[in-house]
């Protein structure tokens, strides 16, 4: 595995002077992830679980829509979801109809209440170590609805949380430093796959969200 220093020399080479403008700014500090109010959590989660397979200009045309039929993601209403209340938003024109993804907004409310006892959303993912970020996402996963794979990744990089995007590019060069031969699918994986992260970091004092970007750069 090549060190940190060598892949960000490739990514230079692709790209520049221009590279450091591609990496972009990096996390949101916990404190700030902290003060984000819960429904805004539960507003990007949604957004990202409708995202993944649909045109993404198709949810940002729609989305003061979405906002307004699910109570600006007030995370106790969506949480008490009454029936009624799913089978007008399931025939509503204002959001996408789709049943289960609906669902999962209140699957998510849910997760989100629960995480008031850890002292609310903002806190538990903001203060998750980023040496584990696997393990964040595995509890999403687990614990949310539809929020496994890259659709949590990418919900977590819009709400600033430190951490990778498995994207095609970010894989090849994983699998071209021998870190992995395939998409991660297993926890073994995900391990090998975090463990390189957290090298990268030791090594440059980068956050993995500029890692991350470093990475698919360079292919």
């Amino acid at each position: 595995m090549r060190s940190f220093e060598e892949i960000y020399a490739i990514a230079e080479g692709r790209h520049g002077d221009a590279l450091p403008a591609r990496i972009g700014n990096g996390p949101a500090p916990p404190e700030a992830l902290a003060a984000r109010p819960e429904d805004r959590w539960l507003a990007q989660f949604t957004k990202s679980v409708f995202q993944a397979g649909f045109n993404w200009k198709v949810i940002e045309a729609k989305w003061e829509g979405f906002e307004a039929a699910f109570q600006r993601f007030d995370v106790d209403a969506c949480a008490f979801m009454p029936e009624p209340w799913f089978e007008e938003l399931c025939a509503d024109t204002r959001v996408v109809r789709y049943p289960a993804k609906i669902r999962a907004v209140q699957d998510n409310a849910r997760l989100i209440a629960d995480m008031r006892e850890g002292g609310g959303v903002g806190s538990v993912i903001g203060g998750w170590p980023s040496e584990d970020f696997a393990g964040l996402l595995d509890v999403l996963k687990r614990k949310g609805a539809r929020l496994g794979g890259s659709t949590g990744q990418y919900a977590l990089r819009f709400l600033a949380r430190d951490g990778y995007i498995l994207s095609r590019d970010v894989i090849a060069r994983l699998v071209a430093e021998g870190v992995i031969d395939k998409a991660p699918t297993s926890k073994r994986a995900m391990a090998e796959v975090q463990g390189a992260f957290n090298t990268w970091r030791d090594e440059s004092g980068r956050s993995l969200i500029e890692i991350s970007r470093v990475l698919a750069l360079s292919i």
